[in-house]
């Protein structure tokens, strides 16, 4: 028989089945929100993989499409790999956890959360973070839980827990906070210029609510947990630091790190290693773990120099920025380019102007997101650090990066109705040392204002580290954290944001929890260089967006016409559009309510296509002078064309002020006249009179 759990949260039921559903993994949560389901499960092999130094932790998020009722698209009618959205949230979910496992153990776990159904008003995601820490906690994995995670919204400055639906279309703010029972352990934001002070209530507002969730797993473990398993530590022996420290004293190595160049510091390592490789040549189970041996001995060291000395690896004070520099226009022909360089840290970003209709369409279990019309990718090639290896396209953190600086940005975007135009922006890192996701944000906000976007502000992004002592007093928090410092140090915080507010924030730590006092600091800290970026550097390179698109970006007017007169302007099977397009070259977008984009960048033929879509959208009225192609002559009189597709007669009556025997005595094919409409005659066709057009005309 299963058990089952239920609380109250954001004023819906949670409920929780064990033992219920797949009772061979490890731990597995069937979770209900609502009418959301989700099973969460949590598995891990009986022994550690052989030659890794890491812990090999996967994360899944599966959508199911049957979950809001939908047949996959595409040929295969089944689901294939991760949608961005999925891999987003499998991040989400990795983050907080990953530190909770202990530190030497090797063997592979596996998360995974397959999506069943999804209720509009209770987000999967949360519902698969819970699940995850929950499935988890329960099974025999060794784990420092519980963890629980929280989702906040913000309208007219009231926060709100877990928003719905319609609450996040409106929202202010998307915040998802995870706490263990003493400190936050991961932060994710956008929000639409929040000030700092709005954003620490809402940070700790979800983590009392954390505090809740928790309370009720604790229930859940104390009735179904199983008791953790023992594991073989992958921990380096004591005796090999030892024999280390004789061989390379601490001296020795702090020479070898403190440098600014990040080639320099790794050719001393290496020689470092070669040494040590050589000394214990004889002795196989020593070098096995040396280079992890190694990596501990840096990051002692390094951490003690931060900690005690508040000395860094290049130099800086606490609170300094790497050298800053900001360019625009460095690549030509395309519609907008910047770069940013902090340190050995570089990014270019190009800017692409497209019509609406190139927005991104989605395809997932989000209901109210089916469509990017802002799309920021980022790209992390190998030789941006020194290394070489196959380009396979965008990995997870690549795809992370890029939707951390997408989500800075869009609360500065102007709307559709102010910019009809679809925008890419893709970063390029040249050169990495450190925070290549912030460098992104300060280029591309540059990149967009050179490609004549009119964004409300200019945004700029920084991280701040961490050192941690003993104690929760005992800790230095470092702006702007190279390389060195993330891998060594205990937080890598990311805040985005303009003068006025926060825009986005991304927080990793490998450590059990940030003190709320860290919290504030390291926000305040970042408000303070993100100030100097954008005062200092960026704002001196491009002080506002330039007034208009440049030469070689599309152009886009967009008109409005009669709906009712669609499908003459369309025209059977397109014949009338297409032939406009093929006509003058542009692209046209046509919407169910009448507004037409005419996109190109020959304004001449843009005008023209506009107006021959007023010409067909317009009801003829008597007396309208329009320019007319003869394309064919009867007895009777002589078709013009006055617009692609569309034809009126002139009579043979009406084609001079004098009696003509033949049409051909006047006109032949291809001449381009002027007329005045007429009316239609008795045909329904529209007639044009030559002889009666004004002098003035």
């Amino acid at each position: 028989m299963y058990k089952s759990f239920s609380m109250e949260l954001a004023g819906r039921t949670l409920t929780v089945d064990v033992d219920r559903v797949a009772k061979q993994a490890n731990g597995a949560a069937f979770m209900h929100y609502g009418d959301t389901v989700v099973l969460s499960t949590a598995t891990a092999s009986d022994k550690p993989r052989d030659g890794i130094d890491f812990f090999p932790l996967s994360v899944e998020y599966e959508e199911k499409m049957y979950a809001v009722g939908k047949i996959p698209g595409g040929f295969n009618k089944r689901e294939g790999k991760a949608s961005e959205h999925a891999i987003l949230t499998s991040r989400v979910i990795d983050r907080p956890m990953r530190p909770l496992f202990p530190k030497d153990y090797r063997n592979d776990v596996t998360l995974n959360n397959m999506v069943m159904s999804v209720d509009p008003d209770c987000n999967p995601e949360v519902v698969a973070m819970l699940g995850s820490a929950i499935a988890t906690c329960i099974s025999d994995i060794p784990f420092d839980g519980p963890c629980a995670m929280t989702q906040m919204g913000m309208i007219d400055g009231e926060l709100i827990v877990n928003p719905t639906l319609a609450q996040k279309a409106v929202s202010d703010l998307s915040l998802t906070v995870a706490s263990t029972r003493e400190k936050v352990i991961m932060i994710e934001a956008g929000a639409n210029e929040i000030p700092e002070a709005k954003m620490i209530e809402a940070i700790y507002k979800a983590h009392d609510v954390n505090q809740e969730i928790i309370r009720f797993i604790d229930e859940i473990v104390a009735a179904c947990g199983k008791p953790k398993h023992t594991y073989e530590s992958c921990a380096v022996p004591e005796e090999l630091f030892a024999a280390i420290r004789e061989i390379v004293p601490p001296e020795e190595m702090e020479e070898a790190v403190f440098t600014d160049d990040k080639q320099t510091r790794e050719e001393n390592i290496r020689v470092i290693t070669d040494k040590l490789e050589e000394a214990f040549a004889e002795n196989e189970e020593w070098l096995a773990v040396l280079g992890e041996a190694v990596y501990q001995y840096q990051k002692k060291t390094v951490r003690k120099m931060i900690l005690k000395d508040h000395k860094r690896p290049d130099g800086r004070a606490i609170t300094q920025i790497r050298p800053l520099a900001a360019e625009v226009d460095i690549i030509p022909r395309v519609h907008g380019s910047a770069m940013f360089t902090r340190g050995q840290t570089q990014i270019c970003t190009v800017t692409t102007l497209a019509p609406l209709s190139e927005a991104q369409k989605l395809d997932g279990l989000d209901e109210f997101e089916t469509s990017k019309r802002y799309m920021h990718q980022y790209n992390f090639p190998s030789y941006s650090v020194g290394e070489t290896k196959p380009s396979r396209g965008p990995g997870r953190r690549e795809i992370g990066h890029g939707a951390l600086a997408e989500r800075a940005l869009i609360p500065v975007l102007p709307t559709e109705e102010q910019f009809p135009y679809a925008i890419r922006t893709v970063s390029e890192t040249f050169e990495s040392n450190g925070s290549t996701s912030q460098a992104s944000i300060c280029a591309s906000t540059m990149s967009l204002m050179a490609a004549g976007v009119p964004i409300k502000k200019p945004v700029a992004g920084i991280s701040c580290g961490l050192v941690t002592g003993e104690t929760d007093d005992d800790y230095l928090v470092l702006t702007d954290i190279q390389g060195l410092e993330d891998f060594f140090g205990d937080m890598d915080f990311k805040v985005a944001g303009t003068h006025d507010g926060i825009t986005a924030i991304q927080m990793d730590i490998k450590i059990h929890g940030l003190t709320r006092q860290i919290v504030e600091e390291a926000i305040a800290r970042t408000k303070e260089a993100r100030e100097y970026i954008l005062t200092e550097v960026m704002e001196k390179e491009i002080a506002a967006p330039r007034p208009a698109v440049g030469p070689l970006a599309p152009k886009i007017v967009q008109i409005q016409i009669d709906p009712q007169k669609i499908g003459d302007v369309v025209g059977q099977r397109g014949k009338t559009i297409n032939a406009i397009i093929d006509e003058t070259g542009v692209k046209i977008d046509i919407e169910d309510d009448g507004s037409v984009s005419v996109c190109g960048t020959d304004q001449a033929m843009m005008d023209k296509a506009i107006e021959y879509i007023n010409i067909i959208a317009t009801e003829f009225e008597e007396g309208q002078i329009f320019t007319g192609k003869v394309v064919s002559i009867k007895e009777f009189g002589a078709f013009l064309e006055f617009a692609p597709g569309k034809e009126g007669l002139v009579h043979i009556s009406k084609i001079s002020k004098h009696r003509i025997n033949r049409v051909e005595d006047v006109l032949t094919l291809g001449d381009v006249v002027k007329v005045v409409c007429m009316g239609k005659d008795k045909m329904g066709r529209v007639s044009f009179s030559m002889k009666d057009v004004p002098t003035e005309a």
